[in-house]
């Protein structure tokens, strides 16, 4: 039996706020909302929602609770409420539609901002606005009382959002990580970059993508592979690809180094460990190596490594981190000698790699990572 897909955190956002919306403007007689139906918008389909729970609170107030549901996927987010409350013309307020985040959606460390990015918000407007009558104001709160205790089991913080989840997605449809059908699509997706460009781009997810076309990279030149770099790596030996550049957040591309080419958190994980084998191995202070180990994230175990480089003749960061990049440039290449038989003229991918940070700063480019990123380097 395939996997079953299923729906994205705003999805469930935007179906409690219609809920909520919708108890308000209903008449007495109107049977209770057990359900609401919605335009995803992206794909062109309609999902219709359960909806567990809906209350007026005041007047022009109204809370509706509905359940996430992402499918056969391993997501955390699985079965967690996601509350919506909503006002109906409130006070002060001018502008047709307000969104914000309530308890349990992170925000951005930075600025403050809530983490509610642009699918979710488009899909919020679109769906509400054509509910509101001419003049009619609304104040969106999006909660998830389950959020701050979930997002500690994510990377959110790697990329300065805390304190909760994001409502993150460019689509309204959760594909499953194991569904054949995603890989399906990754690997058509190569194999007509494949047609037109020797050399590629691996961006593991949406930051890689963004700090790539900030480099100068073109996207047609970028494939998305999520956590399929193995499977994605063997696609590209096959179909003639000649150059790979694997360019990702180090707690996801440090996977690689330890021989992970799946790398969601449920197939495998092992980041410190190989990060403190690396530093035992390179000649690390020993009595650093059990601090490493106990970290927690690799992030803070980069930190720990930088400081202890200060005011030591031995830049151990810089040393750590180039040896972590040429052990993931060998053991992409060996995986792929492995899958892939070379004869005739099939050569594989040479491959190299570019790891970044949580301010999205360049850790490290291996060499072989250099000499594919330079023709798109300014001059």
């Amino acid at each position: 039996m395939a996997p079953r897909s299923g729906y994205t955190l705003p999805v469930f956002a935007c179906a409690a706020a219609l809920a909520a919306l919708k108890h308000l403007q209903r008449s007495g007689g109107d049977p209770p909302i057990t359900q609401v139906s919605l335009p995803l918008i992206d794909p062109p389909e309609t999902a219709t929602i359960a909806i567990e729970q809906v209350a007026q609170l005041q007047p022009q107030i109204a809370l509706a609770i509905t359940r996430s549901d992402p499918g056969d996927n391993l997501d955390l987010t699985r079965h967690t409420p996601i509350w919506a409350q909503v006002e109906l013309n409130p006070l002060g307020q001018t502008a047709t539609i307000v969104i914000q985040g309530g308890e349990g959606i992170g925000h951005h460390q930075s600025s403050g901002a809530a983490a509610i990015y642009r699918y979710a918000r488009h899909l919020l407007q679109q769906t509400l606005a054509e509910q509101l009558a001419a003049g009619d104001r609304l104040r969106v709160t999006l909660i998830l009382p389950e959020g701050q205790a979930l997002a500690q089991r994510t990377s959110n913080a790697a990329f300065g959002v805390v304190e909760g989840l994001s409502l993150l997605g460019t689509s309204g449809l959760s594909q499953p990580l194991s569904s054949p059908e995603q890989l399906t699509q990754f690997q058509q997706d190569l194999e007509q970059k494949a047609q037109q460009y020797r050399s590629l781009v691996f961006c593991v997810g949406e930051n890689g993508l963004d700090l790539a076309k900030t480099l100068g990279i073109p996207p047609e030149q970028t494939l998305k592979t999520a956590n399929w770099l193995g499977p994605l790596l063997v696609a590209a030996a096959l179909n003639g690809v000649q150059e790979i550049l694997l360019f990702g957040y180090h707690g996801k591309l440090i996977k690689l180094a330890g021989g992970i080419f799946h790398t969601h958190h449920h197939v495998a994980d092992g980041r410190l460990e190989i990060l403190t084998a690396h530093a035992g191995a390179l000649g690390l202070p020993p009595g650093m190596l059990p601090q490493l180990l106990n970290s927690g994230t690799v992030e803070a175990a980069l930190a720990l490594v930088r400081s202890r480089s200060q005011g030591d003749p031995i830049d151990w960061a810089t040393q750590l981190y180039d040896s972590l990049a040429q052990r993931i440039d060998d053991q992409a290449q060996g995986y792929m000698a492995k899958h892939v038989t070379t004869s005739g003229d099939r050569r594989l991918p040479v491959v190299g790699c570019l790891l970044f940070d949580r301010q999205r700063q360049i850790i490290v480019t291996s060499p072989q990572g250099q000499k594919i990123l330079q023709p798109w380097l300014p001059s």
